[in-house]
């Protein structure tokens, strides 16, 4: 049977219990929530994952019975404070999600090592120091995001997205955040959407096309995370490439933000030589060699050169809010 990503109605029958739960989840030190979630939601213009004006970090996510709402906050220097509001019976299964997305237990002890040997790299790491390697809650959701911030800037991909989200998913009223809240459009929703609703929101047909053959694919188990999570990197990306629209960098960045593989770096990516050039200075580099010198985790620099580039934007801790409406460039990576 094709799994089902949607949220049926309720029967006159079921018993939804609603309820509101805390949880302290410790943390490897050092850690910074605000830090871990700009990695993740790249501009503040993101209406899925929302940084409040006091860091806390809130997201609606998608349950069988209607959102589940998870509120982050950092508690202490180890430790964050997670609240679960909505049926009872998903605060297990959303609390393990949000451990997950929030990378609590990476150790990057072997790329830090790495990096203090590059003083150029090893300054902005300690300037970030404490953010570890956000994952998307789901294969979909990291396919979808990949797919859609191919070859544009990355201000033009977050609006495109926005509008994507804000016309497929669901709107999700809560207090005290600075935006209105969605839930990311699951993959049913996004499969029963018409083309013009995906056209205007400004998806091409490439793109629209390559999110329908990923559904197609998840939806037959051709596409599987549990499959992909026991495959080596290199299998993996082979895997995800053979659907149609998955070229090696958007395999490379379904793996390092869907799987958490810090083996792999989105290397066929124009703003690469730029953001590097943007930390390094006049200082001399050559992408390869500086992989090879990170090793195994290389796959953090990914996310150090996002931040960079956050930084000098005023994106690092700031509060979310309403999108502005930028031109459509084609100067980030893609395939």
């Amino acid at each position: 049977m094709a799994p089902s990503w949607g949220q049926p109605p309720l029967s006159q029958e079921s018993r939804v219990v609603l309820s509101s739960s805390s949880h302290v989840v410790s943390v490897a030190t050092p850690y910074r929530l605000d830090l871990t979630v700009c990695a993740l939601r790249r501009l503040s213009t993101n209406v899925v994952d929302v940084l409040t004006p006091h860091g806390q970090y809130v997201r609606a996510h998608c349950g069988l019975n209607g959102p589940v709402i998870a509120r982050v906050a950092q508690a202490s220097a180890d430790a964050l404070m997670v609240t679960i509001e909505g049926d009872a019976a998903e605060h297990a299964r959303t609390l393990a999600t949000v451990r997950r997305m929030l990378g609590v237990d990476r150790d990057l002890f072997q790329f830090e090592r790495a990096a203090a040997t590059i003083p150029w790299l090893a300054s902005l790491v300690e300037r970030m120091r404490g953010v570890r390697p956000p994952r998307y809650p789901s294969l979909w959701e990291a396919c979808a995001n990949a797919i859609v911030f191919q070859q544009v800037s990355l201000r033009a991909a977050s609006t495109i997205m926005h509008r994507v989200i804000v016309a497929v998913g669901q709107p999700v009223e809560v207090e005290g955040t600075p935006v209105r809240l969605y839930t990311f459009p699951t993959a049913e929703r996004v499969q029963a959407t018409p083309d013009s609703v995906l056209r205007s929101a400004g998806l091409s047909a490439n793109k629209m096309w390559a999110l329908r053959r990923v559904i197609d694919a998840l939806a037959s188990g051709t596409l599987d995370a549990t499959t992909l999570d026991e495959c080596a990197s290199r299998d993996a990306a082979a895997m995800l490439r053979r659907i149609k629209g998955i070229g090696p960098w958007t395999a490379a960045v379904i793996l390092l933000r869907g799987l958490g593989r810090l083996d792999v770096f989105p290397a066929n990516d124009t703003s690469v030589a730029s953001n590097i050039a943007l930390v390094a200075g006049a200082a001399p580099f050559d992408v390869p060699l500086l992989l090879k010198d990170l090793g195994s985790q290389c796959g953090m620099l990914y996310f150090y050169l996002l931040l960079a580039r956050l930084e000098a934007r005023g994106e690092i801790g700031r509060p979310s809010a309403e999108r502005a409406e930028p031109s459509t460039r084609r100067v980030s990576g893609g395939d």
